[in-house]
């Protein structure tokens, strides 16, 4: 599956995340008829997942999720907190960043 970045298509969707959110950086993504927005906030990380034709494949979830967490540094999350909520054609990961001074999930 090969990710293509379109935040540039999505300004109006970028600026209400900012704006509305405690976001402080937000990416579009698509593969096909699917589109990823991943959104970095100062105590967590989220990836939504949405397919308006079909339910994602738990492949396509697993692929998605190993993507950006290959991109975040070494530490800076705890694996066995990560959570995961599915529904039909949506699925949103949350993963919470751990504080740098104290190793600690914030």
């Amino acid at each position: 599956m090969k990710l293509v970045n379109v935040t540039n298509s999505h300004s109006r969707l970028v600026m209400n995340q900012l704006e509305n959110t405690d976001a402080e950086m937000v990416k579009v993504y698509t593969a096909g008829n699917t589109t990823v927005v991943y959104t970095s906030a100062l105590a967590h990380n989220e990836i939504l997942i949405v397919n308006k034709k079909r339910n994602l494949k738990l492949s396509e979830i697993e692929e998605i999720k190993s993507y950006f967490l290959k991109k975040l540094p070494a530490g800076s999350y705890q694996a066995d907190k990560i959570s995961t909520v599915e529904l039909e054609g949506t699925v949103e990961i949350s993963i919470p960043k751990q504080s740098q001074e104290n190793g600690i999930a914030i």
